[in-house]
């Protein structure tokens, strides 16, 4: 029997099977890809994440991967400067904070998955199918072999559905649900080899998602020692929404977008020494996606079964959350498993007590966009750019982007570097 399955084999899932490991659990991973490559584009790990990662012995791999941000900068789309506040340890935090490209960190923590827990440990081209019946205390789990074209079933301890947006297990956990819900914005992201721009390792925020907003950073310590910069972008347009929190289109991170569809949309802007057009320019591959989420779940699982990192409570990308988040839940449930066990069940429903409510509050306050209301109010009152922000905000309204990215991130300097650790074994 296998004490616990995880289906999913992203961030959370490979976090959770190495959290598992650490805690003396067992655990193996199932995915239905066939081989897991290095896709996506860059997201920011916090640091109360870089913490957990690095407490599993991973900080090495990641400062040799990662670039770690000085500061974040908010502009205008004019390149004038709004408000900017250091990052990681700079702004206090005993962990830096990075930027690095998701699948950059995937294979890393496969890599690890991998020399920890044996090959074996990650089965590729395996589907979650469906949780069938209980037998005593194990759980019968039905598996396909998507290369023979085949089903079988596995008996587990616990089932963990770490397999995001469009989880297998929520949806049999939670019938009936409806679609992701859509905010009304298109997002296109991509990333370019370029030469280092605004200091070089900025977290740059310009414009407004009431319109067009663009986030750009670089996130490879790899091209930083050759000279280059890897930058990461993504542009953020608003378009009416045609049916209240309606989906537009299939939210799929690998589907393909069109320059021509983005790119007049940034027409002449520039930040600092960043021609934006230039940059959207010179990527080869463009990424499309709606910014969607999911109502907060009322409950992640039952009996031996839960819901881990976007499978459980999928997010705007707003303040960095969603990678970050999911790392936290996979060091949460190692250590709830532990504390609890031998009682599977019941170190579950633990490890919700703790994460659930805590990340349903990030999800909504992500939907507030509190910043980025701030930075609305910059564009209607000075449309044409400002030459000192104290003469467009207040500073109290200066002092909002400060608190905004408080409540969205969820953990402040000294409630992170005070708390204890959360490793057993």
């Amino acid at each position: 029997m296998i004490d616990v399955l995880v289906a999913g084999a992203g961030i959370g899932g490979l976090t959770t099977a190495l959290s598992l490991h650490a805690a003396g659990i067992g655990v193996r991973v199932v995915d239905a890809v066939e081989q897991l490559r290095p896709v996506g584009v860059g997201i920011n790990l916090l640091p109360y994440a870089v913490r957990e990662l690095t407490e599993l012995g991973l900080g090495a791999e990641l400062a040799a991967t990662a670039v770690p941000p000085d500061e974040m900068v908010h502009f205008d789309r004019h390149g004038n400067r709004i408000w900017g506040e250091p990052r990681g340890l700079a702004l206090g935090y005993h962990w830096p904070q990075y930027s690095v490209h998701r699948g950059a960190l995937q294979l890393l923590l496969l890599d690890a998955v991998r020399d920890r827990l044996g090959e074996r440990a990650v089965h590729t081209g395996t589907a979650f199918v469906r949780m069938a019946d209980r037998e005593g205390a194990a759980l019968r789990v039905v598996l396909r072999d998507r290369g023979r074209a085949r089903e079988y079933s596995v008996r587990v301890a616990a089932l963990v559905g770490a397999d995001g947006l469009h989880s297998a297990v929520r949806a049999q956990l939670h019938p009936g649900e409806r679609p992701p819900l859509w905010n009304g914005i298109r997002m296109w992201r991509g990333t370019a080899d370029w030469h280092p721009v605004l200091g070089g390792r900025t977290v740059a925020v310009a414009g407004s998602n009431a319109t067009a907003k663009l986030v750009v950073y670089p996130i490879s310590r790899h091209a930083e020692e050759r000279g280059r910069a890897l930058l990461n972008w993504v542009a953020e347009v608003r378009f009416p929404v045609e049916h209240h929190l309606g989906l537009a289109g299939p939210a799929d991170w690998n589907r393909s977008g069109r320059l021509s569809d983005v790119l007049p949309h940034y027409a002449g802007w520039r930040i600092g020494d960043l021609d934006v057009p230039a940059l959207l320019a010179a990527t080869r591959h463009i990424l499309e996606y709606p910014m969607v989420d999911r109502d907060p779940l009322p409950f992640w699982g039952r009996g031996p079964v839960t819901l881990l990192g976007d499978a459980a409570h999928p997010m705007y990308p707003v303040g960095s959350n969603g990678g970050s988040q999911a790392i936290l839940d996979a060091r949460v449930l190692a250590r709830c498993l532990a504390l609890a066990s031998p009682d599977r069940e019941a170190g579950l429903r633990a490890y919700e007590s703790v994460r659930r409510e805590a990340v349903n509050a990030v999800v909504l306050a992500n939907r507030d966009m509190p910043a980025d209301r701030v930075l609305q109010t910059v564009a209607e009152r000075a449309p044409e750019g400002f030459a000192h922000v104290q003469d467009v905000l207040t500073p109290d309204e200066l002092a909002a982007i400060d608190e905004a990215y408080r409540s969205t991130t969820g953990m402040d300097v000294a409630e992170l570097n005070a708390r204890g650790s959360w490793g057993v074994g």
